[in-house]
């Protein structure tokens, strides 16, 4: 049982780097652009441990409220008993990346007005919505030329 609560206690794995993404931070981190609204994911980046998230926001995905030149605010919706509090945090920009959880919802966006577009300049209707998987057709197994074999497992033998 631990006996240490501190504030970055029991994240031996949470923090530690990934394999061969040792050392310090590449500076492509520092040109990514952030703006008021954009979605993005928390995950804490242990080689800078300047404006880290505590533990519980890590891998938590939040909306940017505010900007500054080496860091950004993200508001993270957490739950406290029966309710969603809003809490405010602020992050280098070396623990946030752009989220892409709203990737798919965008890309269908765009295929269905271009499929909108098509189907109106031709005259038809269109169904745009998505449907679920259907499940697999029925087969059936013909055993006329393929006769049912019996399998019984070998015995052991030594070969000493």
């Amino acid at each position: 049982m631990p006996h240490s609560f501190g504030y970055r206690a029991r994240t031996r794995h949470m923090f530690k780097r990934g394999f061969k993404e040792h050392g310090p931070v590449k500076l492509s981190t520092f040109l990514i652009n952030y703006r008021v609204g954009d979605i993005v994911d928390i995950k804490a980046n242990a080689a800078q441990q300047k404006g880290m998230p505590h533990k519980y926001y890590h891998g938590r995905t939040g909306i940017v409220y505010n900007v500054t030149p080496s860091a950004v605010g993200v508001i993270v919706y957490k739950v406290v008993g029966n309710r969603y509090l809003e809490k405010r945090v602020n992050l280098r920009v070396e623990h946030v990346r752009h989220s892409k959880c709203r990737q798919e919802f965008l890309d269908r966006v765009k295929s269905n007005h271009e499929a909108h577009v098509a189907a109106k300049a031709s005259g038809e209707r269109i169904n745009l919505r998505r449907i679920p998987a259907l499940p697999r057709e029925a087969r059936s197994v013909s055993t006329s030329e393929n006769t049912p074999q019996t399998i019984v497992p070998l015995p052991y033998e030594t070969t000493i």
